[in-house]
C-alpha cells in the first residue's frame, strides 16, 4: 500500500514575512528639529544697551522738568517749615520752569502767593533756593516790626516763629513788586537772604513749589500752599 506523503513545501511556498513596523501613538506629533537662536553680535548689543540708557535718561529728563524732583534743604533760612537736611519733593504739575537754549522758559501757570518754592536768584547760576511768596506782580509789600505788610494790610503769619520777628530785618520799607515779577522771603525772617536784599525775581525763575518732606522718614509731611493767611 502506497504511503501518503506530505510533499516538501519549497521557500517560495512560505508565507513571506511582514516587515517590521514602528509603532507610534495616538496623538502623537512628531518635534521638528529645533533651531539655535541667532547668537547677537557685539555691536548689536552696544547698540541696544545705548538706546535703553538713552531712553531711561530721557525719561527721567521729562519727570524732572514737569513732574516732579527731589530737592535737599540746605541752611536755617526756612526753619521753623523746612529743616536744613530734609529731602522734599517739588512739584511742577501746578507751575514750572526750565533751561532752554538762551535761557529759562516759564511753561505752565503761576505761583500763587504764601506758596512755598524753589527759585533761583540773579547771578547765581543753578543754584537752588527754597522760600515763600510774599508778594504778586502790583503789590506793595513791606516789614514793619517783624510783621508783613501787603497793600498796606497786615499779615499775621501763623508759620513764622514769633522769635524770628526781631532784629535788624525786622523792617523793610514798602516796595511795589514789577509785572512779571515775584516778592519772596524765608520763614527765618532774620536769617534769610532773599528779596529784601537781591530784589524780586523773574517768573522764570521760579522752578516749581514744594509739596512733601520725604526725608528723615520721621519728619515725613505735607507742605501746605497758597495757604488762606488773612489780613488782620
Amino acid at each position: 500500500m502506497e504511503e501518503n506523503k506530505t510533499p516538501d513545501m519549497t521557500p517560495e511556498d512560505q508565507a513571506p514575512e511582514q516587515p517590521e513596523t514602528e509603532e507610534k501613538a495616538e496623538g502623537t506629533v512628531e518635534e521638528a528639529p529645533q533651531e539655535k537662536p541667532e547668537k547677537k553680535s557685539l555691536g548689536r548689543e552696544i547698540l541696544e544697551w545705548v538706546v535703553t540708557i538713552v531712553a531711561a535718561v530721557a525719561i527721567a529728563l521729562v519727570i524732572r522738568t514737569f513732574i516732579f524732583e527731589p530737592v535737599r534743604v540746605d541752611g536755617q533760612s526756612m526753619d521753623d517749615t523746612l529743616a536744613d537736611g530734609e529731602i522734599m519733593i517739588v512739584s511742577k504739575l501746578g507751575y514750572s520752569s526750565f533751561d532752554f537754549i538762551g535761557g529759562r522758559v516759564s511753561a505752565f501757570g503761576n505761583p500763587k502767593r504764601f506758596d512755598v518754592v524753589i527759585c533761583r536768584y540773579p547771578g547765581r547760576g543753578y543754584t537752588n533756593f527754597v522760600k515763600r511768596v510774599v508778594g504778586l506782580p502790583g503789590d506793595t509789600v513791606s516789614v514793619q516790626d517783624g510783621y508783613l505788610y501787603i497793600n498796606d494790610e497786615k499779615y499775621d503769619e501763623p508759620y513764622i516763629n514769633d522769635d524770628y520777628r526781631s532784629g535788624y530785618l525786622n523792617n523793610f520799607a514798602p516796595f511795589t513788586v514789577p509785572d512779571g515779577q515775584y516778592f519772596v522771603m524765608g520763614d527765618h525772617r532774620n536769617n534769610s537772604n532773599d528779596s529784601r536784599s537781591i530784589g524780586p525775581i523773574d517768573r522764570n525763575m521760579i522752578v516749581g513749589h514744594v509739596v512733601q518732606v520725604v526725608f528723615p522718614f520721621s519728619s515725613f509731611r505735607s507742605i501746605p500752599n497758597g495757604l488762606n493767611v488773612k489780613a488782620q
